[in-house]
C-alpha cells in the first residue's frame, strides 16, 4: 500500500560529462536538415513555364520522364538514410565530440543532396555528373556506416544493412562512368538494405 506521506521525486538525467553531448539536439537538427533537404529536390523539376502551350502526354513524358527518375531516386535514398540515421540515434542518448563532429559531416553530405540532383536530373547522361552524384551517394552510404559501425563495434545484421548501399553506390559508380544511363538501375538495388534489415529483424525478434 502506497504511503500517502510519499511524495515522488522527479526522475533525474544523468549529469554530462564535459566531453559528452546530448544526441537528442542533434536529432532535431537533423530533422530539420533531412526535411528542407528533400523539400528542395523538387526544385530543380521543370515548372509550368516551360511549356508554350497546354501539354500532352508526349510533352509530359519528354519533359518529366528522365528527371523525375533522378528525383524519385535521391528523394528515396534521403528517406532511407532519414530512417537509418533516426534508428542510430535512438541507440546513442549521449554521444562523444568525435560522434557529434562524425554525425554532422554526414548531415552535410545530406545538405548537399540537392546540388548534385540537380546536376544528375538537368544532365542524366553527362559521365561526370554521374559519377559525381555516384561518389556522393557513396560517400554518404560511407558515412553512415562507419557511424553504425561506432555504435555497433563489431558485425551485426544492421552492419551488413549499413554496408550494402555502398557495396552497390561504388560499382554504380564505375559502370556510371561507362554507361550513365544504366548507373540508376543498379543504384536502386541499395535499397537492398532495408530488405537484410527487415529479414534478420525478424528472426531475431521475440519469438524467433
Amino acid at each position: 500500500m502506497t504511503d500517502p506521506n510519499f511524495e515522488s521525486k522527479p526522475e533525474l538525467k544523468p549529469e554530462l560529462k564535459p566531453e559528452q553531448f546530448e544526441m537528442r539536439r542533434l536529432e532535431s537538427l537533423s530533422n530539420t536538415i533531412f526535411g528542407v533537404a528533400m523539400t528542395l529536390l523538387a526544385y530543380d523539376l521543370p515548372k509550368a513555364a516551360v511549356f508554350t502551350g497546354a501539354p500532352d502526354w508526349n510533352d509530359l513524358a519528354r519533359v518529366y520522364s528522365g528527371k523525375l527518375i533522378g528525383f524519385a531516386l535521391s528523394f528515396i535514398i534521403a528517406g532511407v538514410f532519414w530512417i537509418s540515421h533516426h534508428r542510430r540515434l535512438a541507440r546513442q542518448p549521449v554521444g562523444s565530440r568525435g560522434a557529434v563532429m562524425l554525425n554532422l559531416f554526414f548531415l552535410l553530405s545530406i545538405v548537399l543532396l540537392p546540388v548534385t540532383n540537380g546536376l544528375y536530373t538537368n544532365y542524366p547522361l553527362s559521365s561526370a555528373v554521374a559519377v559525381l552524384y555516384g561518389v556522393h551517394l557513396s560517400a554518404i552510404a560511407g558515412l553512415n556506416a562507419w557511424l553504425w559501425w561506432r555504435i555497433l563495434g563489431g558485425w551485426s545484421h544492421e552492419i551488413m544493412a549499413s554496408l550494402f548501399p555502398l557495396l552497390v553506390f561504388i560499382p554504380g559508380t564505375i559502370v556510371a562512368a561507362f554507361a550513365p544511363h544504366a548507373a540508376p538501375f543498379l543504384w536502386f538495388i541499395a535499397f537492398g538494405g532495408l530488405l537484410i534489415q527487415r529479414f534478420y529483424g525478424a528472426r531475431t525478434g521475440p519469438g524467433a
